[in-house]
């Protein structure tokens, strides 16, 4: 039989939830603020995971041009002929219909007004960092893509004919797979902020899937162009997601705790 009275009990309680908040608290002695700016150092910040991510976008653009043009000599590699193979063996006159509209959702013909409707909206609504972020997310990325394409200059396919009008510029990266994995994972990162749309994820991953293939499909694009492009494109997002919209980092929160101790 417990003896303990119904007070005592209480005071118990009382005096281990006090122990567990004190215990809780972060320490202030001179070894905690030591630790807090070592870590301070160590821990990156925005900037420095934006940096990061800048720099990972351009090694995956870098290393697929040292790999398909070596020495500034482009060659067709067997991943690319398989690709190309396979997307011409598949031709059907309904893959013909589809590749040829789906191909669009990658053009800032599309993604340039849809893109701008969306930030006047959010920027309306007050969020103009939001609406910068998403504007900044396709320009940026079209823009990359260009540069790199001047850089790689990587002729067009031509082991099998086009089924689509051939663009005339480079074909090192895919602007359409940068632009529309950027303009898909901007909306996403955006929409994530406030909700969970597992649906919304799952319709913007195929659009963007649907987008690369199409450009394979259509014998316009190598498939090393459209994988290096969508690569890029996720590290060039999350990098400037990183910069405008994400609120604390890791590091940013070990040296404000620093500062403050």
């Amino acid at each position: 039989m417990n003896d303990t009275a119904p007070d005592d009990r209480a005071a118990i309680v009382a005096e281990s939830q006090s122990r567990v908040h004190a215990d809780a608290k972060p320490a202030t002695g001179p070894l905690a603020k030591t630790r807090r700016r070592v870590l301070g150092r160590h821990l990156p910040s925005r900037m420095q995971w934006a940096v990061l991510s800048w720099a990972l976008s351009l090694a995956i653009l870098a290393g697929g041009a040292w790999a398909v043009c070596p020495d500034g000599q482009c060659a067709l590699t067997d991943f690319d002929r398989m690709g190309l193979g396979l997307a011409h063996d598949l031709r059907s006159d309904v893959l013909d219909r589809l590749m040829e509209g789906v191909t669009w959702l990658g053009s800032l013909v599309l993604l340039l007004p849809l893109t701008g409707l969306a930030a006047w909206v959010l920027f309306r609504g007050g969020r103009r960092r939001v609406a910068g972020f998403i504007v900044l997310a396709l320009l940026g990325s079209s823009a990359l893509s260009h540069l790199v394409k001047l850089w790689v200059t990587r002729p067009r396919p031509d082991l099998f004919p086009a089924w689509s009008t051939m663009p005339e510029d480079w074909s090192y990266p895919s602007a359409h797979a940068m632009q529309a994995t950027a303009a898909a994972l901007a909306l996403g990162l955006v929409v994530a902020r406030r909700r969970s749309p597992w649906a919304l994820a799952v319709v913007l991953a195929a659009a963007v899937l649907l987008v690369g293939l199409s450009r394979i499909y259509l014998q316009v694009h190598f498939p090393s162009d459209v994988l290096a492009g969508a690569l890029a494109a996720v590290f060039w997002v999350l990098g400037l997601y990183a910069l405008m919209l994400q609120r604390k980092m890791a590091g940013d929160v070990v040296k404000e705790r620093g500062d403050a101790a």
